[in-house]
């Protein structure tokens, strides 16, 4: 472990960020001028890097290839009105990076390399924020496994990196849910909670085949029953059911505990309205749908951050709601981003200065 954290700076000859159109910004295609990296190696933290970005040299052998040894995080950046940059809670990231460290049998990355090495980075790179309302720095760390090696055990020797993204919003629009049936995300025992790659890789046929089907993602519902809500996609998942709003609760370990998901819940209970996680059975969401009781279906995630939906299907029921008449998701999204952009006080101390 590094007692002080020295970082090796080398920038880059000329900047990128001039041939960047912004209002042309899909999500994750375009990446700052500068990465961090830093490798593990004989039990410890070796020298953190700050350097062009670039391709790295890989062994075919990489042990994160064949056995899946990978994690991420998503955080953004934000400038305020001032144009000074901000991070996002982004200690709460740290802590869930390590929480999915340790379940992957990885190594927990120290503090200053993971919060100073990002601050160093995004300071760096603080003309790729962008000033924009729903615009923001995507920082993306991770760790893989690097033992050059074939053979089922944990990797002896890691890489962490972070990259930086500029991005526009990730849903631009209400989306239409499709509510799996066949496919499970996870399940009590797995790795649901951790933000590890394959949870990622394994979602992505049923993904296809809703969208086949004309759907933007799917709900996944609990691995025995198919019953129990869990998440949508990429997002957590929230429902207006009469004056309350009900979420999944984290109980089963099967739901990624979003960071997101807890800022959208201190400000609707902020906000004076009754959030409630626990169990969220399917066959109660259709009943109150029928009743007249089901008001809003929201997602919450980093990348998307408030995502409206418009239309869930269950086998083969469709509930459609009226987005434009909605208010509780508006208000979370609109409270969220003053925070985040500075036109709003930041009383919880979710913004962190670069």
């Amino acid at each position: 472990m590094i007692a002080t954290l020295d970082i090796q700076v080398t920038k880059t000859g000329k900047s990128k960020v001039s041939e960047i159109d912004y209002n042309n910004l899909p999500f994750g295609k375009y990446f700052t001028d500068h990465m961090l990296e830093v490798d593990y190696v004989d039990g410890e933290w070796k020298k953190v890097q700050i350097r062009p970005y670039q391709s790295l040299s890989l062994s075919p052998a990489l042990a994160a290839i064949h056995y899946g040894q990978s994690i991420f995080e998503g955080i953004k950046a934000y400038k305020d009105r001032e144009g000074n940059p901000f991070i996002f809670r982004p200690y709460d990231n740290f802590r869930r990076f390590n929480i999915s460290a340790e379940r992957m049998m990885m190594p927990t990355v120290p503090e200053e390399i993971f919060i100073e090495g990002m601050r160093r980075l995004v300071d760096l790179d603080r003309d790729w924020i962008p000033m924009k309302n729903d615009f923001s720095l995507y920082i993306r760390p991770f760790m893989f496994a690097t033992d050059e090696v074939i053979g089922v055990k944990a990797s002896d020797t890691y890489k962490f990196m972070i990259l930086l993204s500029p991005t526009g919003p990730y849903y631009s629009a209400p989306m239409r849910i499709y509510v799996e049936e066949k496919f499970t995300r996870a399940a009590r025992g797995g790795f649901g909670f951790a933000k590890a790659a394959g949870n990622y890789g394994g979602s992505m046929l049923a993904t296809a085949v809703a969208k086949k089907k004309g759907y933007d993602q799917v709900l996944w519902m609990d691995a025995f029953e198919h019953k129990y809500v869990q998440e949508i996609g990429t997002m957590n998942v929230f429902f207006v059911i009469g004056d309350r709003v009900v979420t999944p609760d984290l109980e089963s370990g099967t739901i990624l505990e979003g960071v997101t998901r807890d800022s959208a819940m201190e400000v609707l209970r902020g906000e004076g309205y009754s959030v409630e996680e626990g169990p969220v059975n399917i066959d109660d969401i259709v009943r109150a749908y029928q009743a007249g009781e089901l008001k809003e279906v929201f997602g919450t995630g980093t990348a998307a951050t408030i995502s409206m939906i418009k239309e869930l299907n269950y086998e083969g029921f469709t509930m459609k709601f009226d987005t434009d008449k909605w208010t509780v998701a508006p208000t979370v999204k609109r409270v969220l981003t003053d925070i985040r952009e500075g036109r709003r006080e930041d009383s919880r101390g979710w913004m962190f200065r670069v």
